[in-house]
């Protein structure tokens, strides 16, 4: 079998990736090692910037984002039993995020890689890219039995951070970076009404909170928890009271409660892998790097790796220059690394640090502060949050 790209991994980022392609006229494959029920059972965040939602119509495929993701405008800081609200809209020329649930992108994109018969092989095991650091790269793997060979031009790898791709390149070849947090999230779906029509990030002496949702009848909500911490020790009514005591008056009181449907714990961490690119292989989203998910950037990540991808394998297959693709790593770590940035200072100005002396606790008050009462550390954290240029 030949393609002209395999792409090794199918969450957003490998869908996206193969979407584009299709539509440009280069052959892809998607190999994926989970099944599809697993790939949409996964519970994953919803804050899209401009350029993802613009990517997403680019394909064709924004018809349920458009008339379900909920549309914002700002976000709030609460702390000191107060409510600061920062115009993402006013401060960026226009520029609003939308929400709208990783799960529900990756089920429109599934269907229309179906709707336009492009191929996705899922539950494909011992996935594995060689020769990539010559001229004639292929990847194998095992369906059913079988042992597969795909040769193809180039592998894009968008398996995640435990996929078989990094692991793939010779140690020597790769450098990464990397800081642990001593604390992590844990977060519940419950069908209740948000608490605002607009996200909240509390920083309280207990520890950091967040007031998401997924639909005007879905909430999504977080609480700091420490380290080490398991979700089943955790009942629902113990996580109600808890977000409660985080939040200022007002909001606590609006928030409504139910049984959650899905609860877990996210631990946070940044990482990046230098380079993205080995020979004819190209690393894409949580595979190269992992923000935490303060500043919601993760897979936005994901979109401009995309993005800056296909425009260098399509610049290749139209004028056989590769141009493109020499920049790509330089490219996508360019804006990584301001995400990177962005999402360690939103981690440092809301949660509570176990060792944090009371020097840098009022270095923490003093930041919150002067973030929500001057316009131009407002404007700076919201031309982040809504996304830089790609």
């Amino acid at each position: 079998m030949r393609r002209q790209v395999v792409i090794i991994g199918s969450g957003p980022s490998g869908l996206l990736l193969g979407q584009l392609l299709h539509g440009a006229g280069i052959d892809a494959l998607i190999l994926e090692r989970s099944s599809k029920e697993h790939v949409l059972s996964r519970v994953r965040a919803g804050v899209l910037e401009k350029g993802t939602v613009e990517l997403v119509r680019a394909v064709g495929l924004a018809g349920r984002l458009d008339a379900q993701g909920l549309k914002h405008d700002g976000i709030e800081f609460a702390f000191d039993d107060r409510r600061h609200r920062i115009d993402l809209h006013a401060l960026t020329g226009g520029k609003r995020v939308v929400v709208y649930g990783q799960t529900e992108l990756t089920a429109d994109l599934m269907a229309g890689r179906e709707v336009a018969g492009a191929e996705t092989v899922y539950e494909a095991v011992d996935v594995m890219p060689h020769g990539f650091d010559g001229e004639a790269p292929c990847v194998s793997y095992v369906h059913g039995g079988t042992t597969h060979r795909v040769d193809c031009d180039f592998i894009a790898g968008c398996d995640g951070y435990h996929g078989i791709t990094r692991r793939a390149v010779p140690e020597r070849a790769i450098a990464t970076f990397e800081r642990s947090y001593p604390f992590g999230w844990l977060g519940i779906l419950a069908e209740v009404p948000p608490v605002s029509h607009e996200l909240i990030y509390a920083s309280h002496p207990r520890g950091f909170a967040l007031c998401s949702m997924r639909s005007p009848m879905r909430s999504r909500y977080y609480i700091q928890c420490e380290g080490g911490e398991k979700a089943e020790s955790w009942s629902d009514q113990q996580f109600w009271d808890e977000l409660r005591r985080r939040l200022p008056a007002d909001a606590a009181e609006a928030v409504k409660t139910g049984p959650s449907f899905e609860k877990s714990i996210a631990v946070l961490r940044s990482f990046v892998a230098e380079p993205m690119r080995f020979g004819r292989l190209f690393l894409c989203g949580d595979a190269a790097h992992i923000v935490p998910p303060t500043g919601a950037k993760g897979l936005n990540l994901a979109a401009s790796d995309v993005h800056y991808l296909f425009e260098a394998l399509r610049e290749f297959y139209a004028e056989r220059s590769t141009a493109g693709l020499d920049a790509y790593s330089g490219r996508a770590l360019a804006r990584v690394w301001k995400a990177v940035r962005f999402s360690w200072w939103m981690t440092l100005l809301l949660h509570r640090f176990p060792d944090a002396t009371p020097f840098a606790e009022k270095l923490r008050s003093a930041e919150l502060g002067y973030v929500t009462s001057s316009q131009h550390a407002a404007a700076a954290l919201a031309e982040n949050y809504v996304g830089l240029p790609l």
